[in-house]
């Protein structure tokens, strides 16, 4: 899972990095409200962690950006005001839950498991790609009714191909959506990943589009 953590104190934003890297979170961090606005948008989140109080542009108006642009990834708020009205504020811009400073990390992290399962299995079908069926409610890979062993990598890898089945999914998008942001990358990783991929499914299971990107194939060729 990815995450966009958004908050300015350096301190504080180091810490719950930390926390959530352990849990096996993959995250980007933005420290203001226009870098939040613009990630937000423009890249895909299973969920975001929102201080309220940012420099430049406050989360509440961050917030309503998203959720006018048609963004539907569930938010966690923080603030360090618990006045009603701040958390008023924030669930009519379209939070999905909230923590008031100073909290647990352990708190944050649960809450946090809570709204990606929520969110994931709020309507969403099984996906199927030939003998492949990924569940996003229950996070699970099907293969041939089985379920398929994937490290973590393998995983976000497949779940971005399987998502888009039949599409090329360019490999600077799997970079962005399976590593942290500010994660050193190796120029071979995803190959790699991808070499794991085909061995477990079908060596014709994932197809590389040369120039552009990888594309899981449908049913005739698995």
């Amino acid at each position: 899972m990815k995450i966009l953590l958004v908050e300015d104190d350096a301190a504080l934003a180091a810490e719950l990095a930390k926390a959530l890297r352990a849990e096996g979170f993959a995250l980007d961090l933005a420290r203001d409200g226009l870098d939040a606005g613009h990630l937000g948008e423009t890249e895909a989140y299973d969920a975001v962690v929102l201080d309220l109080g940012l420099p430049k542009r406050d989360g509440v108006a961050v917030l309503q950006g998203w959720r006018a642009a048609g963004r539907t990834m569930p938010v966690l708020i923080l603030t360090a005001r618990d006045g009603w009205s701040d958390k008023v504020a924030g669930f009519k811009a379209g939070a999905d839950d909230y923590l008031v400073k100073p909290f647990r990390v352990e708190e944050l992290v649960m809450r946090l498991r809570a709204l990606v399962r929520r969110s994931q299995a709020s309507g969403a079908p099984r996906i199927a790609c030939g003998p492949l069926t990924y569940d996003p409610g229950l996070g699970t890979v099907e293969h041939h009714g089985l379920p398929l062993r994937l490290t973590g990598l393998e995983w976000r890898v497949l779940c971005c191909l399987i998502l888009r089945k039949e599409a090329v999914v360019p490999r600077s998008q799997l970079i962005e959506r399976v590593y942290d942001g500010d994660a050193e990358v190796d120029s071979n990783s995803i190959e790699v990943i991808i070499t794991r991929l085909r061995r477990k499914i079908a060596p014709a299971a994932i197809e590389t589009v040369r120039g552009h990107g990888y594309r899981l194939m449908p049913q005739g060729s698995l």
